[in-house]
């Protein structure tokens, strides 16, 4: 396949502004994933808290 200088220069631009979008796309999937993880994390946090808060009142009765 033989590109003019002016067609390799295009594909050239095209490549590189899809390569942004997809670092742009997959910066964002892994801050939603980051943020997903400590949402769930806390939540995880706070319940074997509370489970450990009810043992303990359990077994001082």
């Amino acid at each position: 396949m033989n590109l003019t200088p002016q067609q390799r220069k295009e594909r050239d631009a095209q490549r590189q502004q899809d390569a942004s979008q997809a670092m742009k796309e997959h910066r964002a999937n892994e801050k939603a994933f980051y943020d997903n993880f400590q949402r769930l994390k806390a939540e995880r946090q706070a319940r074997e808290a509370a489970e450990s808060r009810s043992q303990a009142q359990s077994a001082s009765k």
